[in-house]
This record gives structure tokens, C-alpha cells and sequence, in this order.
């Protein structure tokens, strides 16, 4: 199924419109985390994503292919009129690639599906209770002690494919239906 970055806006905030009709309607507390990523396209493991491609069902020829486009890429740093010898790149996503977004996409959605596997207790997307949208996240909870619990859970698996969560960027917001009654 594909959607256009409008559609699949208004979906997600459709969903979480829905959340928090549900929370306000037993008067409830939201509490959010918006995490932002630290240079997520270029954190990304190229290992790890080889891996996550094929355990996703790519076939393994395309994923070969794919491998071997991103193999033995190399930058260089120009200050001014300066510019350096070539220098190899072994992790991250290609910039300016039409498939560096799907291939993150692709990343993400493991490490969100590894949350589900890895902790009983949480059920993010089956509640709504973590909406992503490209490299944004939002994280969902009824208090603190859950979105805490969400949050650690939701590091530790996208470590694993080399993203780090930007502190500086990383929001947090509490709405609750009086504040929104007027």
C-alpha cells in the first residue's frame, strides 16, 4: 500500500485524533515524546539494513544489488577551493537517493516491530501508541512511567541499527482535556 506524504499525514493524525478522544473522553492525561534522530539517513548500518531487507522478504538478488550500490562509496570535504583526498563511507544512506527514504523506512519499522516482539506489556502500534512519519516519532502514553518505558524500549532497538536519539531535539508534552476545553 502506498501513500502520498499528504495522506499518510492525515492518517497519522487521524489515529491520533482517535488516541486522544479516547484518553480525554475518561479524562485522561497524553503524555508525548517527539524524539528526533541525530543525522538518522547517515547513522544507519549497512550491515544491519542488508539484514532487515531480507528478514522483510526482499529477494536476496535485489538485496545484493542493493548492497552493491552502496559498496565502495567515498566523499570528499571541499573548504573554499580546498578539497580533500577521498575518503571511504561504510555506514548511512546515500543523500539525494530515491531509495534512502524507503530503505530508512525499512529500518525504523524493524526496530518499531522489535519493540512489539521484545516487551509483553507494550502494544505501540496496535494502540496508537507510537506514530512515526519518515525519521519523526512520536511516542504516546497515559503517564510518565509508561512513556518512559516506551521511549528506553524503542532506543535500545534502534541502537541496533545505529540510529541515536537527538536529546536537544527530543520534545516533551503533556495535554489532558481541561487544557484543551476552551
Amino acid at each position: 500500500m502506498a501513500f502520498d506524504a499528504t495522506g499518510r499525514l492525515l492518517i497519522v493524525c487521524s489515529a491520533l485524533a482517535k488516541y486522544l478522544r479516547k484518553k480525554w473522553e475518561y479524562n485522561e492525561e497524553v503524555h508525548q515524546l517527539f524524539i528526533d534522530f541525530n543525522k538518522a539517513y547517515d547513522s544507519v548500518r549497512r550491515e544491519a539494513l542488508y539484514k532487515i531487507l531480507i528478514e522483510f522478504g526482499i529477494p536476496r538478488k535485489l538485496v545484493r544489488l542493493i548492497k552493491m550500490s552502496l559498496t565502495e562509496t567515498y566523499s570528499r570535504v571541499r573548504v573554499g577551493k580546498n578539497e580533500s583526498d577521498r575518503f571511504p563511507i561504510r555506514d548511512g544512506l546515500k543523500q539525494r537517493d530515491a531509495l534512502s527514504p524507503m530503505f530508512f523506512n525499512f529500518a525504523l519499522e524493524y526496530a518499531i516491530r522489535r519493540v512489539q516482539v521484545n516487551q509483553d506489556d507494550l502494544k505501540l502500534n496496535g494502540t496508537h501508541q507510537l506514530l512515526a512519519y519518515a525519521d519523526d516519532v512520536n511516542i504516546l502514553g497515559g503517564s510518565i512511567h509508561t512513556l518512559k518505558e516506551n521511549a528506553e524500549a524503542l532506543v535500545a532497538a534502534t541502537r541496533e541499527i545505529g540510529l541515536e536519539i537527538s536529546a536537544d531535539k527530543t520534545k516533551y508534552m503533556v495535554m489532558s482535556q481541561d487544557q484543551n476545553a476552551g
